[in-house]
């Protein structure tokens, strides 16, 4: 059997990296890694027949790196399921194999730590169910690993029994930017929402930022279709409530200083854009596949995001075995996740 093409998962101003899945009968076959460093910015490269631009460079100084993850459920042990459902196919960790939460935790965990970024920031789902173990479990691997660099909000998942670890939202100055992280969870519920006095809080504190700001949050942002004329609005959308995102699109078009929201949750890569044009940025989960964690490079008059696909051996087999989750609900889970190029790397203009 022949392996399959090659897919381009990265590419930065100074980058591309390249994955193709290892096809056999046993599984867990994982995948190969092609790594092209030293690349001008802007620049056509031609890669395995695959024509590929790398980013352009903002102007000015790299101010500074800061990393993020999201969706990486220390506890789990199936992947795949829905409620009780039966179908998937849903994955598990074999007998003797180290838990997959913590494969592909500690392989997120290396690689970030290898870019020795200012601050790593956590946007949810910390834990399948928000058990002490499970806190646990999470702070061992990601608080030990980075300290006071560690920023971190809630999920859903961390609060389905009422928990309030990590709740909360944080105002986070660093060189060249602001991160403020938002915690959108509504306790018992899959749900999330801001507050009006959330609101508040970062309209005020938007108004006198004196950096660009990066909005983060665990739930994805409502966005309507700008060409739907009667878009449909639901108490129980899947995400940030319509009324909160709408609460949340008017600060970004009243704000300049904001820039971008980024969230997880939906376990996906995709981008939109608010009424004002600002990128509405969703990133995939860290446990599963394609298993990613996001790379934020702050240049003086720009903001590259630069999601990477954990590579080690361990992470990539655990990837690959699931690329095909949900498939017996007719989702092809590996181009939902994945998405499109432009949905993972691209520039943040600054406004």
């Amino acid at each position: 059997m022949t392996d399959a093409p090659w897919e381009v998962t990265t590419r930065a101003d100074d980058l591309v990296v390249l994955h193709r899945r290892r096809v056999g009968a046993e599984a867990g076959a994982g995948a190969e890694v092609r790594r092209i460093e030293g690349l001008d910015p802007d620049a056509e490269v031609t890669l395995d027949g695959l024509d590929v631009r790398t980013l352009p460079r903002p102007g000015g100084a790299l101010l500074t790196r800061i990393a993020t993850v999201n969706d990486v459920h220390f506890g789990e042990v199936e992947c795949g399921r829905i409620d009780d459902h039966p179908s998937g196919p849903i994955q598990r960790s074999a007998d003797g194999e180290r838990p997959y939460p913590e494969v592909m935790n500690a392989a997120a965990a290396a690689e970030i730590a290898a870019i020795e970024p200012a601050a790593v920031i956590v946007k949810g789902d910390l834990t399948r169910a928000g058990t002490l173990d499970e806190f646990m479990a999470f702070d061992q691997c990601w608080l030990r690993g980075f300290g006071e660099r560690l920023h971190v909000v809630r999920g859903n998942h961390d609060a389905y029994e009422g928990q309030h670890v990590y709740h909360g939202d944080r105002w986070i100055v660093l060189d060249g930017v602001i991160v403020a992280l938002m915690d959108t969870v509504i306790p018992h519920q899959t749900t999330g929402r801001l507050t009006p006095e959330q609101v508040t809080w970062l309209d005020d504190h938007a108004a006198t930022a004196d950096r660009p700001v990066l909005v983060m949050g665990h739930h994805q942002q409502w966005v309507p279709d700008p060409g739907d004329a009667t878009p449909r609005r639901s108490d129980d959308y899947f995400g940030l409530h319509p009324d909160s995102s709408d609460a949340l699109a008017a600060v970004i078009a009243r704000r300049r200083a904001i820039v971008a929201y980024t969230s997880g949750h939906t376990h996906r890569h995709r981008v939109r854009r608010t009424a004002a044009g600002v990128p509405s940025v969703e990133v995939g989960c860290v446990k599963d596949f394609p298993g990613t964690w996001a790379e934020y490079r702050v240049y003086e008059r720009g903001i590259l995001q630069v999601v990477h696909r954990m590579s080690s051996p361990d992470a990539l087999a655990w990837s690959e075995r699931c690329r095909h989750l949900y498939a017996d609900f007719g989702v092809d889970y590996a181009t939902y996740a994945l998405g499109q190029l432009d949905d993972r790397c691209f520039e943040i203009a600054l406004r």
